[in-house]
């Protein structure tokens, strides 16, 4: 795994952190159950509901320790010390599509906070890295594997 710094906001390492809990107090403990139970069953050899549940559990074990390491690494940022006259990382950035003459809204984040139904988009991905250091009158062209997106960055503003 690596040791590289995973940047976060507060609630995305909240979200990490309530993750963890919710698998070690909750998933690991019910799996374990599942697993008993299979196993009283009878012949593990030809037990799929137990072949099923140590998959699961396997799953379960490797999830955590990859939000273990991952919450290790994170390093919180102070999003009010970040400038707002740029689109940087946690901005809000209204740009306009000069193709289809309208306006979207993107929040510009680390790779463990994309949403995409929330428009929290990837600073690595191709539209995110084609804003971020932008300023608001700035005109950007992104290439995407549909095309060319041409936008003009609208308003950039920061708030959680």
């Amino acid at each position: 795994m690596k040791s590289d710094p995973i940047y976060l906001s507060k609630k995305g390492r909240l979200k990490l952190e309530g993750e963890l809990k919710r698998l070690k107090t909750v998933d690991r403990p019910q799996i374990i159950k599942e697993i008993k139970r299979a196993r009283e069953l009878g012949d593990l050899a030809e037990n799929a509901e137990y072949h099923a549940a140590k998959e699961t559990q396997t799953h379960i074990e490797r999830k955590i320790a990859e939000l273990e390491d991952k919450l290790s690494r994170v390093r919180s940022i102070d999003t009010d010390k970040i400038p707002s006259d740029k689109a940087y990382l946690f901005a809000r950035v209204l740009i306009k599509d000069m193709n289809r003459d309208d306006q979207i809204e993107y929040q510009l984040v680390p790779p463990e906070e994309v949403d995409v139904d929330n428009n929290k988009i990837s600073i690595k991905s191709p539209v995110g890295a084609g804003l971020l250091g932008k300023s608001v009158g700035d005109k950007v062209e992104i290439k995407v594997p549909a095309g060319t997106l041409r936008y003009e960055i609208v308003k950039i503003s920061r708030n959680e």
